[in-house]
């Protein structure tokens, strides 16, 4: 029986990574311009070109000198369509693993649910054998994979690379996560918030490509806001824009985990709305039991219910309003578990923003949930590996 090759080692995934990159970058290049541009050994770029012609990630074409004279050159050119890419949602109680191609285009997936906010290593752990069983069910292996990037629930301070917020992923505080990743897969890793994630995702794949001016509004156990600004994702000084779930609201008094009274997230998040709806629904229901609640899809019919979806809607619209105001954007997108509530949570929302913004800007805000779903994260993770990948 054939023995199996062996496994490439961390330095030639580097090299191949490397020269993908800087391919994605420049475009065709002869071997000698990849050596000069890269610093590599010309034996480094021609062993790892032979590679990538063998998997169809490159293709060469020689060409004569002028007149036909002189000795051919050979000019590498990557195979976009046929590169492959690895991303990652992380949200606080699951993470998602995706191969993808440089089209969008989902080859491989899994997911594991876990408590991610208090147990950083088993979520390292999980993330590398997610990858693992992504990876076999598209039929590759990782040394295919030209770039790689994540979406984490929680602040990431781009200046140091350190996640920041003590309220979410706690033990997580002073991590760095592209380079605990980085150190699982023996490459570099983009990482970002989870919003930023979204608004990638709803601009790249949720029919938004002609809009430069979005928000997207994750909405879940949290609310934060990707921005998307003349085109660009905008972080702030420091990477920790769209922090909207701590802005205070002048009526509530609700403690919020961040130690403040009257945060939009502590009187509008899932887990309120949810407790809300229980208390709605199931009024026999005390404190502390276990109920299930229908999808928040089913539950636009129910008038009790659409009243609650509505009442948050209004919230998160007055906070929205000061947004619209300020920012002027052509669309707010709204994702996460309360997005799927669907027109109920969306009409509130437009109703406080055509209430309270100014007729001009609140006119040219269109305001939807999201078309991509639980997986705009996701998506907007494969945009990132994509661009990381093709230098776009």
């Amino acid at each position: 029986m054939t023995a199996p090759a062996p496994a490439p080692s961390a330095r030639r995934l580097r090299t191949r990574a490397t020269l993908l990159a800087v391919l994605g970058e420049h475009g065709t290049l002869s071997r000698a311009e990849i050596s000069r541009l890269t610093g590599l050994s010309r034996s480094a770029v021609s062993s790892a070109v032979t590679d990538l012609l063998g998997e169809g990630l490159v293709s060469e074409t020689t060409t004569a000198g002028a007149a036909g004279r002189g000795r051919r050159a050979a000019a590498v050119t990557l195979r976009r369509a046929h590169a492959l890419v690895l991303a990652f949602d992380f949200g606080h109680t699951h993470v998602t693993c995706a191969v993808a191609d440089t089209a969008g285009t989902v080859l491989g997936e899994a997911t594991a649910h876990l408590d991610v906010d208090n147990h950083p290593r088993e979520v390292l752990d999980a993330a590398a054998a997610l990858a693992d069983q992504a990876l076999t069910a598209a039929g590759h292996t990782l040394d295919r994979i030209t770039a790689i990037a994540a979406g984490i629930p929680g602040a990431l301070d781009t200046r140091t690379n350190v996640v920041r917020a003590p309220s979410t992923l706690s033990q997580w505080i002073g991590m760095d996560p592209a380079a605990e990743l980085g150190r699982v897969f023996g490459r570099p890793v983009t990482v970002g918030n989870d919003a930023e994630m979204g608004a990638r995702g709803e601009r790249a794949y949720g029919s938004d490509r002609a809009v430069n001016d979005l928000v997207y509004v994750k909405a879940s156990t949290g609310i934060g806001a990707g921005l998307l600004l003349d085109g660009r994702i905008y972080r702030g000084a420091s990477g920790i824009s769209g922090e909207i779930g701590h802005i205070q609201l002048p009526d509530a008094a609700t403690w919020c985990r961040c130690g403040n009274r009257g945060c939009l997230e502590s009187v509008a998040s899932i887990v309120e709305v949810r407790r809300r709806l229980v208390h709605v629904l199931t009024p026999g229901a005390r404190p502390g039991d276990p109920v299930d609640l229908p999808p928040l899809g089913e539950l636009a019919d129910v008038p009790a219910a659409a009243r609650v979806i509505g009442e948050a809607g209004r919230t998160i619209g007055r906070v929205l309003a000061d947004l619209v105001n300020c920012l002027n954007p052509a669309a707010i997108v709204i994702g996460g578990e309360l997005g799927q509530a669907g027109a109920p949570l969306v009409n509130g929302i437009r109703e406080s923003v055509d209430r309270y913004a100014q007729p001009a800007v609140a006119e040219a805000v269109d305001i939807r949930a999201s078309r991509l779903g639980l997986r705009a994260e996701l998506h907007g993770a494969i945009d990132a590996a994509v661009a990381a990948a093709t230098a776009r």
